[in-house]
Order: structure tokens, then sequence, then C-alpha cells
């Protein structure tokens, strides 16, 4: 009697799991049921504390599930705006692409355009960061700028479609910063090159560095490298003409050793 007792307390048991795993699996195939039921300013406002309080992937929940049970809401520009924020904020560049893409196709008249474009241009800087670099050191220098170099060229439309824009200001100091990052990339393969004996390489990515990146601080170097490579190639010619720009351009530097 005992073993049909203890036979029929685990059937239970294992019924009893199995029921609570199926409740969690069909409450987790509806990402928005703990909205069903709540009016478009209940959603709207969770979203918007969510936000307020920087717990970013709730007010996500919040701003998405508005967008499909109210897709025509009275806060749906609104909202639209603090969702690519609260992508951004999360480390979901990709999304945060997408939802300034769409608010750019959705509201191309919209006074806050502006904050679309750049929030676009964010994105694509910081896609090939990569998560793990909040807290691994990298020299971004030393990756291949992928992404980073769309993001350069949508700050330069943002700043040629709204020059007036207050994003305007940051965009430039980005887009400097960028730059010399893709001098910097740039330079570290001439440097390969230049170790490698490889010299005309060395020095066509040298010179190609000095063409596009002018003002760069990675420009001294590069001339640095183009002189040294012209000379190993008994190009003096070259050589002399290269040093007579780094002179030029950088009096004060020490040129004997070159």
């Amino acid at each position: 009697m005992k073993s049909i007792v203890k036979i029929f307390k685990f059937v239970f048991l294992v019924n009893f799991v199995l029921a609570m795993l199926t409740a969690c699996a069909s409450h987790s195939n509806d990402p928005f049921i703990a909205f069903k039921g709540q009016t478009v300013n209940q959603i709207y406002q969770n979203a918007k504390e969510s936000l307020v309080d920087r717990n970013f992937s709730q007010a996500i929940k919040a701003y998405e599930a508005l967008d499909v049970l109210y897709p025509f809401n009275r806060y749906a520009e609104k909202a639209q705006l603090e969702l690519i924020y609260a992508y951004y904020k999360d480390g979901d560049s990709p999304s945060a692409k997408s939802a300034a893409e769409r608010f750019i196709h959705l509201y191309p008249n919209s006074e806050h355009i502006d904050y679309a474009y750049y929030m676009q241009a964010m994105a694509d800087m910081d896609q090939d960061r990569g998560w793990y670099l909040r807290y691994v050191p990298i020299d971004l220098s030393l990756r291949d700028p992928g992404t980073m170099q769309l993001g350069y060229q949508e700050f330069a439309e943002l700043i040629r479609r709204y020059p007036d824009s207050r994003y305007v200001s940051d965009a430039r100091q980005r887009m400097i910063y960028l730059r010399n990052l893709f001098a910097s990339y740039e330079l570290h393969i001439a440097d390969y090159y230049f170790h490698k004996k490889a010299y005309v390489a060395a020095a066509n990515r040298a010179n190609e560095i000095i063409q596009r990146y002018q003002g760069a601080p990675e420009v001294q170097k590069a001339l640095i490298i183009m002189i040294k490579s012209y000379r190993i190639l008994g190009l003096e010619e070259l050589a002399s003409q290269s040093l007579a720009v780094f002179r030029l351009n950088y009096p004060d530097a020490d040129y004997i050793n070159i």
C-alpha cells in the first residue's frame, strides 16, 4: 500500500512539474502578455519610468508592446525615438540602427529627424566595438574599422542635411576621432609591411595615409615610413622629396636620424 502511495505522489509531482513547465512555456510564447489589458497611457508610462530608472531592457519590452498592441497610439513618434535610445543604451546597436532607420522612414518631416540620423551614426560607430570592449581594454586602431566607416559617412550626412542641428558639433568631433582611428589602423598596416621588408607596399600604404588623412597625428609617422622605404629601395629622389615635406610640416621634429 505504501508503495502505491509513493508511486501516486511521484506521478502527481511529475504532472505538477510538467504543468508548470507548460505554463511557463505558454507564457514565454507571448512576450507582451504582461501588458495586455493595460491602456496606452499605462504602457507608455511603464516604458518611460523604466527608461528614467535606466532599466533599459524593461523599457524596450514596454515600448515594443506599445508598438504591437497599439500601433497607431498618440505616443507613437515619441515612443519610437525613446526606443532608439533604449536599444542603444542597452548595448544593442543593430536594433538601435534599425529603429533609427524605421523612424526616418516613418517620420521624414519630424522636428526630431536629426536625432534619428545622429543615433543611426552612433549605432554604426559602436557596432564594431563589441560588448567585451566595455570590460577589456583593446586598442581600437588594431581592429578593422568595419561599420565605423559607415558611421563616419552618416555623421557627414547629418551635417550636410541639418547644418543647424544641435548634434552637429558632437558629430564633427566624432568624425575627427574616427578619422584619426582610421589613420592609426592604416599606419599599423604600413608599419607591418615595413617590418616584413615589403617596402613598396609600406611606402604605398604610408602615402595613402598622407593623402587621405591630412592633419591626423599619424601622418608624421607615415612620412617617416615612406622616407625610409624609398631609401631602402634606392629611390633617393622620392626619399628627398618626402623628407622636404616632412621638414616643412614638422620643423621642430628630429629628422636627422630618419
